[in-house]
């Protein structure tokens, strides 16, 4: 799949999954002796990096089983680093990193990011091995434009069609961004000009992701102009 995409146009792809708790759950909290942050900094992360090293540890050295016993990848075929509250599992054909942060906007919370970048093998997204690797992981689906996009032009030729080819989009009065909805596909789809992401509701694998991708694309060539947006 992603040997398909125009490298002229898409600089990178990227498959991201979040999830997340309260601090005080986490098995290297312990009550009375630690405090619950009141604040996300380098300070408190350092501290969620410390308290976190049970959970992340396990959920990485799992994925690396997995990843090992049903791609048969050998020794020398993947690695796994765990350090502070990042890990990084480092693949012949793809990378993913896990890492534990303070929830700005409730930091009595954790948030975890899993992302899935580098992949070089677009048909191994298609094995049934690969999605059972990562059933359930990914949300979003995020491509770097090469180029950029403009997003009042994007929203013009989208409101100039006037619903045509299923297509809507909102946005806020500066244009920094706009979300387009894509009739029959149960996702968003977000342009910051540098930046097309796919915001799903509910979490898949990645070529599950992929085909709801394959039919906003087949959406956007509509115009010539949404059609090279994607390529």
């Amino acid at each position: 799949m992603t040997g398909e995409l125009p490298s002229s146009i898409i600089a990178s792809i990227s498959f991201i999954g979040r999830g997340g708790g309260t601090v005080k759950t986490l098995e290297g909290f312990r009550k009375g002796h630690h405090t619950v942050p009141d604040a996300a900094n380098a300070v408190t992360n350092a501290f969620l990096g410390k308290i976190c090293e049970r959970e992340l540890a396990a959920s990485a050295e799992k994925l690396f089983q997995d990843t090992r016993t049903r791609l048969g990848y050998k020794r020398k075929d993947v690695s796994l680093t765990v350090a502070g509250a990042t890990a990084v599992l480092t693949a012949k054909d793809f990378t993913v990193e896990i890492s534990y942060a303070l929830d700005d906007a409730a930091p009595a919370r954790y948030v975890v990011t899993t992302v899935l970048r580098d992949l070089r093998d677009g048909d191994l997204a298609q094995r049934d091995e690969f999605a059972a690797c990562f059933a359930g992981k990914f949300t979003e689906l995020a491509f770097a434009l090469r180029k950029g996009a403009k997003v009042e032009s994007i929203v013009d030729v989208i409101e100039n069609l006037d619903g045509e080819g299923g297509l809507t989009v909102t946005y806020p009065s500066d244009c920094r961004e706009c979300v387009i909805a894509v009739e029959g596909v149960d996702a968003k789809v977000r342009c910051t000009g540098a930046a097309l992401e796919m915001v799903f509701p509910r979490a898949g694998a990645p070529h599950e992701l992929m085909a709801a991708f394959a039919a906003v694309r087949g959406a956007f060539a509509v115009t010539r102009e949404l059609a090279g947006l994607l390529g």
